[in-house]
């Protein structure tokens, strides 16, 4: 696989509690260079993002992160608020609290109204596999499919536990034709990237494969 495809299905990312403009504006100059997918980035970011990258990039954030525990009206004011001040795509965290309690309906509700909010941007579906049981995971995979979001993606990064070759293998068996997958977190090297690209990831959420490409060029 050549690098330039690898590269174009990186959601080059930074979400640091300490990140800093100048981080972020180097996130964004390396994204252009290198032609990635998009920069994901933090909220307070995306304004000031999408002004320096001038349509050059897409611009991604997220929203209810890390934790997925925010009210559903809280999620559908973030993805909104992201809109408008210019991102282009938006990745939401689940409430993982009704994974436990089973309440299906409820996930698939908010993650509809999250979708109307974004007013047409692509939106993904953060499950945090490294919570759910291989039932849940499945059960995540149907309802990210009748939700009519986007994408479903494995990790926050923060969770203690990022993507898996298993867990994106699983999801390749069971989502929708419409459906796509993200992986993120602990993407180590582009032999991972690749791997997981081969098994059905459309997009990877990383910041490494860049930094391992700056460091080639060295």
């Amino acid at each position: 696989m050549e690098l330039k495809e690898i590269l174009s299905k990186c959601d080059h990312t930074l979400l640091a509690q300490t990140a800093t403009w100048e981080e972020i504006r180097t996130l964004c100059d390396d994204g252009i260079r290198y032609g990635c997918a998009s920069v994901c980035i933090p909220a307070s970011y995306v304004r000031q993002a999408a002004e320096y990258v001038a349509g050059r990039l897409p611009i991604c954030t997220v929203i209810g992160f890390p934790n997925g525990y925010d009210t559903t009206a809280a999620k559908c004011f973030m993805a909104a608020d992201a809109v408008k001040n210019g991102a282009d795509e938006v990745d939401m965290v689940i409430n993982l609290g009704w994974v436990k309690d089973r309440r299906w309906d409820a996930i698939l509700e908010e993650i509809r109204m999250v979708k109307e909010a974004c007013r047409g941007r692509l939106l993904k579906v953060i499950v945090e596999t490294c919570f759910l049981t291989e039932e849940e995971k499945i059960r995540m995979c149907g309802i990210v499919t009748d939700s009519g979001a986007d994408y479903i993606k494995t990790s926050t990064g923060f969770g203690g536990g990022g993507a898996t070759r298993e867990d994106v293998a699983l999801f390749a068996r069971h989502i929708g034709p419409h459906v796509k997958i993200k992986a993120a977190g602990g993407i180590a090297d582009l032999h991972d990237a690749q791997a997981f690209i081969e098994l059905g990831a459309s997009r990877l959420g990383t910041s490494r494969i860049v930094k391992a490409v700056k460091a080639m060029e060295e």
